[in-house]
């Protein structure tokens, strides 16, 4: 699959070619083994394809996700989390608090939040108890998360105490596995950003690097109208570090000097 076929399929589902650029290799590559599976020499065949197939069309859209993540992904944002953002959540005396992970992809990003709350177990008593809902459309991807095997080279920012005290050699050289302790209160969630996910309330929605860098304008806005309806009064949006809102908000309004977060605000 070239370059301009690759756009015709990016153009068929809405998707962002700027958002797709420096990742379509390994795209292309699944694509291209999908498009010969079903026997189609070109684009307009493969499209086709899609048309007349739901399941097929599911399981391309499944193959164009991209997982390129690591524990504690830009560092400052984690230190922003652990020194302001949770202590002010946790201080607000909930039995019960609410984090969306939307487009967790392989769970580096859930397991590093899981992290920081345990960090904060020793300052604050009690602590409410914390659900953490983590939903991509890749069942595949969930399955990683699920397992919580990883490399070493995903691990590459998290403290040498951290890594001894959350994570075990697994198995072959170069592979860790998170600690049992860190996988309570996950709920993991097949869900396709597009639709709702439902009438939920979450002090933390983390939406970075999935649609606000591989859709087009015209899905991102009601995506991220669907997702930030599920964000709490005074809760935080997070989004990635090159990422921008793709509508004006007088409810979000940016938290501090971090360009990536946002607090809503009350009506």
């Amino acid at each position: 699959m070239d370059d301009q076929q690759f756009r015709q399929l990016l153009d068929y589902f809405g998707f962002s070619w700027e958002g797709y650029r420096r990742v379509r290799k390994g795209v292309k590559k699944r694509i291209g083994r999908h498009m010969q599976q079903l026997g189609c020499r070109t684009a307009d065949e493969y499209v086709r394809s899609l048309e007349g197939d739901e399941e097929v069309r599911n399981h391309c859209e499944r193959l164009m996700t991209v997982s390129v993540s690591r524990f504690f992904r830009d560092r400052f944002l984690w230190k922003v989390l652990e020194g302001e953002i949770m202590p002010r959540i946790i201080e607000d005396n909930k039995d019960k608090v609410r984090f969306w992970s939307a487009g967790c992809a392989c769970g580096e990003e859930v397991y590093s939040l899981r992290i920081v709350w345990e960090s904060l177990r020793g300052r604050f008593d009690p602590m409410p108890e914390l659900e953490i809902w983590a939903t991509d459309m890749n069942p595949a991807y969930l399955g990683r998360a699920q397992d919580g095997i990883y490399p070493l080279s995903s691990l590459k920012e998290v403290p040498q105490e951290l890594t001894e005290i959350y994570f075990t050699p697994y198995k072959r050289q170069g592979l860790y596995r998170v600690a049992p302790s860190l996988k309570k209160g996950i709920l993991w969630k097949v869900h396709n950003l597009l639709f709702e996910l439902g009438e939920f309330d979450f002090e933390v929605i983390f939406l970075r690097n999935s649609v606000l860098t591989y859709y087009k304008d015209e899905l991102k806005r009601p995506v991220f109208r669907k997702v930030t309806g599920c964000l709490d009064q005074g809760g935080f949006l997070i989004i990635g570090s090159h990422e921008k809102i793709p509508i004006q908000s007088k409810d979000l309004i940016p938290f501090g000097r971090q360009p990536s977060i946002f607090k809503k605000i009350g009506k």
